[in-house]
């Protein structure tokens, strides 16, 4: 920029170099406010709307750094549609990282063009070609960009042209290949152009993104329902679960539970002496969020189980519940941190008319700020400490989201692998807006979508929407607070359905301790267990007949062994002609591993339909023959034609897997 100029000189240049336009960046969360999500292994595209006036020829590239780094990576984009443009990256470490994109204006390539369509109309090249001359040069003389091994190649092609006095060999010369490549690499770039926000991307650990989640009640695990369970009696219990297949194992709270109020069988008001209470009733006279209720051991046992958890190949989760019994010390000793009624008497939780008398809940302003949030952030830090980095928060959204972006941001800080679940069932812009504010996964509304219009539309929207690019959900099945009414009504059928649809829909998902062994036992009206684990401990047959253990294992064995099933976005609806049939396809960008599934959504009666075989995926003509594989039964099947028929009996099978074979892997 030249000197001497006056500010709104330079201001008028910066603008006016700033010629390429570039817009619609995706991911981009609110404007940069929020940071879009990634993890590692999963690859991150990129897209912007980028074009400029007139018919330069212009170029791009993405940008991207480790957040902190000084040096931008330059990945080349490349236009794909309607000046649309889009570039790649692998991010392969589990950190924040940074995006931008620059364009330019290509003054060789440009050249080049023009000059190739003058040469085929016949015209006269002498003045084209000293100016072709003059940018090679040029090039030599000012590019900062060129390699050593370019410049000394640019060096000689100068030297060389210089030489020619032929005009169809200087032609020749300055369109080769090897020298657009350099021009390519370490040409000068004109007008490069900026977009206007540097782009955050968290990129987590693969568990993050692909997870099978178990709900157990560690109390519950004697097998004995007069004897408290322990830590090493889950210890006991891992084979089991890791022979299921699941990865996480995840507890409610397991800290001292209060006796004030406390809840009986059944949330009944009145506990008997033998009653153990809810464990989100957090706090006694033993501890509050930072202890471990006496009856399931003591921290060196819970350290035993996390090592032995990770020999297991599982992880713990635990929940994450801000609300206190009435016998918390943290009442007596930051009081400030609570509400109070005007008679001196605290104020209980409610959900008007409901009261919970045997919880109390913080406040997070006043004076509770910024004591009660280090306090809570040190909670978590200590159980990161023993070993837990993954935690299931419990009703996030009645929270401060200010909050949640803090506390997460902090842990993170220290350990970047944290998880956070935020078990959230409560309006879409909030369950989004906790997934901005840093959430790694999020319940979702899947416990509810039953039929097939349902199920396409809020998969549609889940991955299909910007939500994508920041919402990971995570398919419970069941919770110990929800027992769906699909489930009370459907029989075994049923619970195969929802397994079939959480397994393979998302890569999350997880299941209540009692879902495999078909468990639908209901307060009438309500979606809600009887004699449920909250409020007792209760004692499973796991053996009992009519269980789905080896749909379990079978899935969870799939999910791991197929890529396809580790995507979340790659889902595809295709047409299947009845609406009680679900039918869909997810499979890897070079078509490696292509995954169809069928399920029966009507539990009680047998559905066939005709649907469409995608064989216009391998670009084979619609009578055309494809090579496929059941792997619900292992056997292999030649379908002639996009037109077939499914035909799924409850009682039989209620659920299709195949996998299309590519042509190429069948003739190799």
């Amino acid at each position: 920029m030249q000197k001497g100029l006056k500010t709104a000189d330079r201001l008028l240049l910066a603008l006016a170099d700033n010629r390429v336009a570039i817009e619609a960046v995706t991911p981009e969360i609110d404007g940069g406010r929020f940071a879009a999500k990634a993890a590692l292994g999963e690859i991150v595209v990129v897209e912007a709307d980028i074009f400029c006036d007139g018919h330069d020829v212009i170029d791009a590239a993405l940008l991207t750094r480790r957040k902190g780094d000084s040096n931008w990576a330059e990945t080349p984009m490349h236009p794909f549609e309607n000046d649309r443009w889009r570039a790649t990256f692998s991010p392969d470490e589990n950190t924040t990282y940074e995006y931008t994109i620059m364009a330019w204006r290509d003054l060789f390539a440009a050249w080049r063009r023009d000059v190739a369509k003058k040469q085929a109309a016949g015209l006269d090249l002498s003045l084209e070609l000293e100016e072709g001359f003059r940018l090679v040069r040029r090039t030599l003389e000012e590019s900062e960009r060129l390699r050593p091994e370019g410049r000394a190649g640019l060096q000689i092609a100068v030297e060389q042209l210089e030489q020619i006095a032929d005009p169809g060999e200087k032609f020749s010369r300055l369109m080769g290949e090897d020298l657009l490549a350099t021009m390519t690499e370490g040409g000068l770039r004109s007008n490069v152009s900026y977009y206007l926000r540097v782009l955050e991307l968290f990129v987590d650990r693969k568990r993050a993104a692909f997870s099978a989640w178990y709900e157990v009640f560690p109390r519950s695990m004697s097998g004995d329902p007069a004897r408290h369970g322990t830590f090493d009696d889950v210890i006991e219990r891992l084979p089991y679960v890791r022979d299921l297949g699941f990865d996480v194992l995840y507890f409610p709270p397991i800290h001292p539970i209060g006796t004030t109020n406390r809840k009986g069988r059944n949330n009944s008001l009145k506990a008997r002496p033998d009653d153990p209470g809810s464990p989100y009733a957090i706090g006694s006279k033993e501890g509050g969020h930072d202890a471990i209720h006496p009856e399931l051991g003591t921290f060196e046992d819970f350290d035993r189980l996390v090592e032995a958890t990770h020999a297991a190949g599982l992880e713990i989760a635990l929940d994450f519940a801000i609300q206190c019994s009435p016998d918390h010390p943290w009442i007596k000793e930051h009081p400030e941190w609570f509400d109070w009624r005007p008679d001196g008497t605290i104020k209980f939780a409610e959900n008007p008319p409901k009261k919970y008398e045997d919880i109390v809940n913080v406040h997070f302003y006043r004076d509770a700020i910024p004591g009660l949030w280090y306090a809570l952030r040190d909670t978590v830090l200590l159980w990161a400490e023993h070993g837990v980095k993954i935690f299931r928060v419990d009703n996030p959204h009645t929270k401060p989201l200010p909050f949640w972006e803090w506390l997460i941001a902090e842990v993170r800080a220290r350990y970047p692998e944290t998880i956070f679940l935020a078990e959230a069932f409560t309006r879409p812009k909030m369950m989004k807006r906790l997934g901005k504010v840093g959430y790694t996964q999020s319940y979702s509304y899947f416990t509810w979508r039953n039929t097939k219009q349902e199920l396409t539309e809020y998969l549609t929207e889940l991955t299909r929407t910007e939500c994508r690019h920041y919402m990971r959900p995570n398919f419970f099945v069941n919770t110990p607070d929800i027992n769906p009414t699909y489930l009370q009504q459907s029989g075994r059928a049923g619970f195969q359905v929802r397994l079939f649809l959480a397994a393979t829909l998302g890569t999350n998902y997880g299941v209540y301790n009692g879902f495999e062994l078909c468990e639908a036992a209901a307060i009438p009206g309500k979606e809600e267990y009887l004699d449920s684990e909250k409020y007792e401990i209760r004692a499973w047959d796991y053996d009992r007949p009519g269980h789905i253990k080896d749909d379990i294992r079978r899935l969870n064995a799939l999910r791991n062994s197929h890529p396809a099933l580790q995507q979340f976005k790659n889902l595809t609806f295709f047409n299947a002609y009845n609406d009680a049939i679900l039918y869909y396809g997810k499979y890897t960008d070079d078509l490696s591993d292509f995954l169809l599934f069928a399920v029966n959504l009507d539990p009680q009666n047998a559905q066939g339909a005709q649907f469409e075989v995608p064989l216009w995926e391998f670009g084979l003509s619609d009578d055309a023959p494809v090579l496929g594989e059941d792997l619900v039964v292992s056997r292999r099947f030649v379908w002639q034609g996009k037109m077939q028929h499914i035909w799924l009996n409850p009682s039989e099978r209620t659920y299709a897997v195949w996998r299309l074979i590519p042509p190429q892997e069948r003739l190799a």
